[in-house]
């Protein structure tokens, strides 16, 4: 085996998959005492140690992937999504970049790439997407039709919700997250029109309970169809690995039969 084979079978180790995830967990609540100015007072330059020393254990495990995979460190995406996100707490203070350091929280979302079972949520996602673009077009044709209804019903007595097509829309996604909906908006807009309900009411049934479900299942049946995937793999693996133990255990046989006959 060689150097590089080595350095690969050590980085994708266990122990050393969940010592990142111990830095990675207690970086994310450096970070979040870096928001205390007390915390900063009292002991601000020991905690910048402490991250510049999280930082530094994230190039190393870079690094040393690098050097393990080499060329094929970049076919990875997770590989690609470490390496991004490492690299913006590495982009200088000075020279405009400040904002840039404020992202550095986003270190914490590498728990998604050390931890399988996130990361097979975050996969169930991406697989979602081909189909979730089918269920936005249609919802964002729902909010359009019921933007310039809404405007052209309520828009000259509640301005402030419906008076453009742009407060409508807004005003409408409200109603969909069902925040306040009821009290808020709809109750009042039925004091002056009593019929309002029956544009409400449909509206909330067709966005709230069949669009935002449907979105809701195609993200659960992709998450399953890639644990399925996963689970396949591992068993067609682990047959592979049983059925060449099995033929190196047949070849010695072979062997002790051989010499037993000569």
């Amino acid at each position: 085996m060689s150097p590089t084979q080595k350095l690969a079978g050590f980085l994708e180790s266990a122990r050393v998959r969940n010592v990142i995830l111990c830095v990675i967990l207690f970086n994310a609540v450096i970070l979040g005492m870096e928001t205390s100015k007390t915390i900063m007072a009292q002991a601000g330059d020991l905690i910048l140690l402490l991250d510049r020393l999280c930082l530094a254990v994230f190039v190393a495990e870079l690094l040393a992937k690098l050097i393990a995979y080499r060329t094929r460190f970049f076919r990875d995406g997770w590989n690609i999504f470490d390496f991004f996100i490492v690299g913006i707490s590495l982009v200088p203070v000075a020279q405009g970049f400040s904002a840039l350091r404020a992202l550095r929280i986003l270190r914490v979302l590498r728990v998604v790439s050390v931890a399988p079972r996130l990361r097979r949520v975050v996969e169930g996602f991406v697989t979602a997407l081909p189909g979730m673009a089918s269920v936005f077009l249609l919802m964002a044709l729902i909010f359009y039709i019921a933007a310039v209804m809404a405007t052209k019903l309520f828009g000259d007595s509640f301005g402030e919700w419906f008076g453009t097509l742009g407060r409508s829309g807004y005003s409408l996604f409200q109603i969909m997250t069902l925040e306040s909906w009821s009290m808020g908006i709809v109750r009042p807009v039925m004091e002056t029109y009593p019929l309002a309900w029956m544009f409400f009411v449909p509206f909330i049934m067709v966005t709230t309970f069949a669009v935002v479900n449907l979105l809701v299942g195609l993200i659960v049946n992709s998450m399953q169809d890639a644990h399925q995937e996963e689970s396949v793999a591992s068993t067609d693996a682990y047959r592979a690995e049983v059925n060449g133990k099995l033929d190196a255990l047949e070849a010695k046989i072979d062997q002790l039969m051989a010499a037993r006959k000569d």
